[in-house]
């Protein structure tokens, strides 16, 4: 019989929950879990030893594994114990360290962590017969892969690199709110715009980049931002962001009528982001921007995103940005990846 774990109330489940599921075995790893690893509502992945280079991305459908839809489309494997470079304009796909063995009634989705947002790295999770992107189904048995495309930096990865994390889902949690987020167009300094021909970005290696050989500053005319197709951009919200510490947040984009870019590739918020309880009033949302075929002109306030809030299961056992976070209390910023500019 299939076990099923009770709940009070469909909801996010909080860290000690996610720990419940690793200790009874339902969630394993190919290496023992970090005591980092576990968020107040999420779950870093990690990189597994072996990655394949695709010609193509692709979705394995209900009637196939990920390896057999692999050996259509890989055109080449590539060992990661001794850290690999991925190159920018290529699709690859990386086993995960981690295997679910979800109960019945607990779901999953999987996002790019924030640090992978930032330097415009598209990830997406996979499953075994999984007929969409970063969606694991109530009671899925079974590997993770990731889909790995860098965007603007060729970035350099080994086994452990951890480029998304995973939310676990009791039932169907209810939406509590959905707030609009608008962009800061008003300081000296609007945000930063990637440089195309930079080198490649360590993802292990924190504040171990010049940030000038990989971003220009931008200014701000008359309260306004024009941005050009292709390009990927780091703005920052006009609204501090706050999560209640019973509560976790998405950012999702607006919709496309609104206008012609994409923005948050990572678009998780854990409890007590931005609260004073969890020491970080005053925390805004950084917002990756890219925009697409058309140059569109961005103005201060602008609604650009917005966040949706999900109820908990229960009071997570620790928040956001206790014992120490690089984006807690942020304001305009780059990855963690960067020295401070």
């Amino acid at each position: 019989m299939t076990r099923q774990p009770a709940f009070p109330a469909p909801g996010i489940l909080p860290c000690q929950s996610i720990e419940a599921l690793i200790a009874a075995g339902d969630i394993s790893a190919d290496s023992p879990f970090l005591p980092d690893q576990v968020q107040p509502a999420s779950l870093d992945l990690r990189l597994g030893a072996r990655v394949w280079r695709v010609r193509a991305s692709f979705l394995p459908g209900t009637g196939r594994t990920v390896k057999e839809r692999l050996a259509a489309v890989a055109m080449h494997q590539l060992d990661l114990t001794g850290g690999v470079v991925l190159e920018k304009g290529c699709v690859y796909i990386a086993e995960l360290q981690e295997r679910m063995r979800l109960p019945a009634g607990i779901s999953a989705r999987a996002n790019p962590k924030s640090s992978t947002g930032r330097v415009d790295v598209f990830v997406r999770l996979l499953t075994d017969h999984g007929a969409a992107f970063d969606d694991v189904a109530s009671g899925y048995d079974g590997p993770l892969y990731v889909e790995i495309a860098p965007q603007t930096f060729s970035i350099l990865v080994r086994a452990g690199t951890r480029l998304n994390q995973m939310r676990l889902k009791a039932g169907d949690p209810p939406r509590l709110s959905v707030r609009s987020v608008g962009v800061d167009l008003t300081g000296a300094l609007a945000g930063f715009r990637a440089r195309r021909h930079a080198g490649v970005v360590d993802l292990d290696h924190e504040d171990g980049h010049d940030p000038h050989d990989f971003w220009e500053p931008l200014e701000p005319r008359h309260g306004e931002l024009l941005l050009d197709p292709g390009e990927f951009y780091i703005l920052a919200s006009k609204e501090a962001v706050e999560i209640p510490v019973l509560e976790a947040a998405e950012m999702t984009p607006i919709d496309p009528a609104v206008g012609e870019f994409r923005v948050h590739y990572a678009g998780f918020f854990d409890p007590g982001f931005g609260t004073a309880e969890a020491g970080g009033l005053g925390s805004k949302g950084v917002l990756e921007v890219r925009s697409h075929e058309t140059p569109f002109l961005l103005e201060d306030g602008q609604t650009v995103a917005r966040l949706v809030y999900e109820p908990l299961t229960e009071r997570p056992s620790r928040l956001y940005g206790e014992g120490g976070s690089h984006y807690q209390r942020q304001g305009l910023k780059l990855s963690k990846h960067f020295r401070l500019w």
